[in-house]
């Protein structure tokens, strides 16, 4: 993957802001990316976009294919003729933070089977050939996926291992009797489908327009209640009863003293050879429908993953198991087309994932935030970095650079201070500065860095299952001024080009109605 020298910003859709209580891709996501262009960046980064589950992750997605259906734009719909403002009005007035899941998520499905339903009464002609074209080519897993739901919420919610055996099991003719039972429920999940894709293309298409490009995120592992697990059981690591024998996680480390377990099956890695990963392929051909490049979650586990016995009550008990290696990766290759991949190669990091990373020339990672402790050396100082790898202030899992500042040890601040030459009254744009002006290929800032937030913006607590994804920021943040400070930074760096006539930032404060 050829990296031209670029910057940008990681912010999650849903944490746009907008009237419905979570941001979607509406008129405030094309707001977003033409200030994002304004402000001289090249890069939008955002999470997982599938349909979240235990505990509002994106990383425990209800299907490694589908889409969100939480970001699904109202208006767009009333647009399309689907819903109407009285519809709208209806709506329960959400406050602008935090997002409250709990709270919107019936309110939005009760509005989106509405659209739903008046689809079928006829309403929105236009979209029915592509609607029909949508459920041809996405048959594979829009099937599994949507009867997988319709089941799912006729189950309260539960688990499916919890579902009567013929249906857990997938017995043809208890399937066939539930698609028959269930049709109303099925159908309206295959549109909710469609529209998010419809959607989303329509975005995709305007940041192209732009000149950005799309950084996903594919988690390395699935969710055990997930439509991927219960239609093709044959490739996790599963009991006769289909509950995991073995779950993922990481040992001990910067974030938890006693490991990560995030509880995901395993795979069957030698299935999953045996006909050519041609799940993982599929995996990768979507989400690159969508994006433009892929941030490969957890890449150490494909050349070794955590392994812990299911009932483990922490990740500290478990082995290193081997992964699919480099025959993984050839695969991907010759089926992608080469590899638009970013290796997220944090952790315990052994030489041999350094040579599995480097043999297919992948972009790593580089954190700011964990560079100063005080050694020189330390690899992830902007004097060590090579040209191919991406640096962040930080990510998703970390706090913001000001609550981190505030709350590390002096001795880390102090290193900080004397490395960056810098007083530390402006250490969120003290960071961004540093990593704009490394030698490093790519440059990405979380939103709340650039605004200089503290923790209580934080977006997720690895160690912790609840409170996390729920940030957004507000209307009028967004401004002309500070578009202009950064479109400064990414000319000076050379990571952004000055080709319009008009001053930076203002035809995005415009739209932002700043």
């Amino acid at each position: 993957m050829n990296l031209e020298r670029a910057g940008g910003i990681l912010l999650h859709p849903t944490s746009l802001p907008g009237p419905h209580g979570i941001g979607d891709l509406g008129p405030e996501s094309e707001a977003w990316l033409e200030w994002l262009a304004q402000a001289g960046c090249r890069l939008w980064q955002v999470l997982p976009l599938g349909p979240t589950g235990y505990g509002d992750s994106p990383y425990q997605s209800f299907s490694a294919f589908a889409g969100n259906p939480l970001l699904v734009s109202f208006e767009r719909l009333v647009d399309e003729g689907l819903l109407t403002p009285e519809d709208l009005a209806s709506l329960p007035e959400f406050p602008p933070v935090p997002i409250d899941f709990g709270a919107l998520i019936p309110h939005r499905q009760r509005l989106l089977a509405l659209a739903s339903e008046r689809f079928r009464q006829g309403r929105a002609t236009h979209l029915a050939s592509e609607f029909e074209e949508f459920c041809r080519e996405q048959a594979e897993w829009l099937e599994a996926f949507a009867l997988f739901m319709a089941l799912k919420a006729e189950h309260g919610g539960a688990a499916w291992t919890s579902w009567e055996p013929t249906v857990a099991h997938r017995q043809p003719e208890a399937l066939a009797a539930a698609g028959s039972r269930l049709s109303t429920a099925v159908a309206d999940q295959r549109f909710c489908q469609f529209l998010f894709f419809r959607q989303w293309a329509s975005i995709r298409r305007l940041a192209r327009s732009l000149g950005l490009s799309i950084i996903g995120d594919l988690p390395i592992f699935v969710a055990h209640d997930s439509a991927d697990v219960w239609s093709h059981p044959e490739l996790f690591d599963l009991d006769a009863e289909g509950k995991p024998t073995s779950v993922a996680g990481v040992p001990p480390d910067y974030f938890s003293p006693t490991g990560q377990l995030w509880g995901n099956p395993l795979y069957r890695w030698e299935a999953m050879q045996a006909d050519g990963y041609s799940w993982w392929l599929h995996r990768f051909r979507l989400l690159l429908q969508l994006v433009d490049v892929v941030r490969l979650d957890h890449f150490r586990g494909f050349e070794a993953f955590w392994e812990v016995p299911a009932g483990e009550p922490t990740a500290e008990t478990g082995r290193w198991a081997p992964g699919p290696g480099a025959g993984f990766l050839e695969r991907l290759s010759r089926g992608l087309g080469g590899l638009p991949i970013i290796a997220e190669d944090l952790g315990k990091i052994t030489p041999q994932v350094i040579a599995l990373r480097d043999r297919f020339m992948l972009p790593g990672m580089r954190i700011l935030q964990f560079a100063f402790t005080g050694e020189p050396a330390h690899d992830f100082l902007p004097h060590n970095y090579p040209r191919r790898c991406v640096v962040y202030t930080g990510t998703h899992d970390n706090d913001t650079t000001l609550g981190w500042y505030q709350t590390a040890p002096e001795a880390e601040r102090d290193f900080c201070r004397r490395y960056l030459a810098v007083s530390g009254s402006d250490i969120s744009w003290d960071l961004l500065r540093a990593a704009w002006a490394s030698v490093a290929d790519w440059a990405i800032v979380p939103l709340q860095d650039l605004l200089g937030l503290g923790g209580e913006s934080r977006m997720n607590y690895p160690s912790r299952a609840e409170g996390n994804w729920s940030w957004r920021f507000l209307p009028g943040q967004l401004t002309a001024e500070l578009a202009g400070r950064l479109e400064e930074l990414s000319y000076l760096y050379g990571r952004a080009r000055r080709e319009t006539a008009e001053g930076p930032g203002t035809q995005a404060a415009r739209h932002l109605g700043a």
